[in-house]
Formats: structure tokens, C-alpha cells, sequence
């Protein structure tokens, strides 16, 4: 297979490779999806010879994203992603919760709705600093 690529698409295409292996591995310990991080370090390899040494160095033997390239501002893009992730899912579980865990269908879709919708505002507003934990 041949791929033809700017700098500019290939240097995104490493973001989503280095992106889609963090969702996949960064939770997984030793029982990493070994074929990810294969991929991710065959594409990182071929930043030498593409005028990008600078992203990629050795780690063990493998070639891994560099420092610079993780300090660069793709783990702000992450860490942005997963507060907003976090946020949604708190809203739709206590929304849920809140309405004893239905299975969501069309006749309490929009109810689920507008109950996340009033967590989310209250989340953008004051973040955590209201949630209670009742013993």
C-alpha cells in the first residue's frame, strides 16, 4: 500500500494514531493492544526520514513519540476531551439515576435530556464544588 501525504496530513494523521492508541491503551496496564502500539511506532519511525526527527525517539528499542511531541499540546487535546466526556456521562448516569436507571426509549428520551441538560449547566457553572455524597 502507498499513501501520499503532505507534512501537514501526515503530522495529523500521527495526532490520531497517538490519540486513538491513548483511548485504547492508556487504561490497560501490561494488557496493551500490542497491535496499536506496533502501528503507532512503524508511523512515529517514519518521521525521520520525513524531516520530523524531532517527534519521534528510542525508548527500549521502539521508536515512540518524543518528549516534544507529547509536551507539544496533543495531551492538552486529550485532557480537553476527557473533561468534556467526563462531565457528559456524570450528567447522563445522575440524570438516570435520578429517574430510577430506565431503559431509554422515546417516551422518556427528552426527560433525560433536560435533566442532563440542567447537570451540565450546573457543571459549567460550579464544576464538582455542589455535588454531595449522602452517607
Amino acid at each position: 500500500m502507498r499513501l501520499d501525504l503532505t507534512n501537514r496530513e501526515f503530522r495529523l494523521l500521527l495526532d490520531m494514531v497517538y490519540i486513538g492508541n491513548w483511548v485504547l491503551n492508556s487504561t490497560r496496564g501490561d494488557d496493551r493492544f500490542r497491535e496499536y502500539d506496533d502501528i503507532e511506532s512503524k508511523l512515529f519511525g517514519l518521521c525521520r526520514e520525513n524531516g520530523m526527527k524531532v517527534l519521534v525517539e528510542k525508548w527500549n528499542g521502539e521508536d515512540v513519540p518524543s518528549k516534544a511531541y507529547v509536551d507539544g499540546g496533543i495531551q492538552e487535546a486529550i485532557a480537553y476531551y476527557e473533561d468534556n466526556i467526563f462531565y457528559e456521562i456524570l450528567a447522563e448516569e445522575l440524570s438516570r439515576r435520578d429517574m430510577e436507571y430506565p431503559v431509554i426509549n422515546e417516551e422518556n428520551y427528552d426527560e433525560i435530556v433536560t435533566r442532563m441538560d440542567r447537570y451540565m449547566s450546573e457543571f459549567q457553572a460550579s464544576g464538582l464544588d455542589h455535588l454531595v455524597l449522602e452517607e
